[in-house]
């Protein structure tokens, strides 16, 4: 079971940063989570929350205006990959705004990484999907009544690169598993929190789990 450190490791630095993600590597994950948005400058930032805490939304706000708000630094998507390609990126696409940006830095960085592109805006996974030559994820936050209504609603022609479902702990359903498996997905799941969890998680033979708690899941 591969363990992605979701947003780095961040105890003591903050989330999304490069400092979060050197502490990541240094734990020795297979993999690290990020969100991705786009800064009124058009930069594809790596920032979780649509709002920050001042109350302005990310969209609104320059790089540099994003980092004086914050108090910290906010690195491109680019500044990532460019410093860490011995791990798994799991690269999740906030809004269809970031799509264009993300793409031109995905095409120059994809032959060098490991890259599974993931996002709740499914029709943008089927994009990454044809434009580039990285694995894609389906985040699923809701238990579908089966796997195929699923697969119907995302209508992705079967494009063999679409080929991760991403689920939340919350949903985890062991036949749901079992029939994605065997179609061929991978399955990560996201959001465990307690050793027991991830221990269920190992259980159930998921691929890799996307985890604040890394240790917990090292040491399952």
């Amino acid at each position: 079971m591969l363990v992605i450190a979701h947003r780095g490791v961040h105890v003591v630095v903050p989330e999304n940063t490069l400092a979060a993600f050197e502490a990541a590597v240094a734990l020795g994950v297979n993999g690290i989570e990020t969100d991705v948005r786009i800064s009124l400058d058009g930069l594809p930032v790596l920032i979780h929350d649509r709002v920050i805490a001042s109350g302005q939304p990310v969209a609104d706000l320059t790089r540099r205006e994003i980092e004086q708000t914050v108090g910290h630094e906010v690195p491109t998507l680019d500044e990532a990959l460019e410093q860490f390609s011995g791990v798994l990126w799991n690269i999740e696409i906030k809004t269809t705004n970031a799509l264009s940006s993300v793409t031109r830095v995905l095409e120059k960085h994809q032959a060098g990484h490991r890259i599974v592109v993931a996002s709740f805006c499914h029709d943008l996974v089927a994009t990454c999907a044809s434009a580039l030559k990285v694995n894609c994820g389906l985040l699923i936050a809701h238990r579908p009544r089966t796997l195929g209504s699923l697969l119907d609603d995302f209508n992705c022609d079967g494009n063999p690169r679409v080929n991760h479902m991403v689920w939340d702990y919350d949903v985890l359903d062991e036949t749901l598993l079992k029939q994605a498996a065997i179609e061929g997905f991978r399955n990560f799941v996201y959001g465990p929190v307690t050793k027991s969890e991830h221990d269920y998680c190992r259980e159930l033979g998921v691929d890799g789990v996307i985890t604040d708690y890394p240790l917990l899941a090292q040491n399952a």
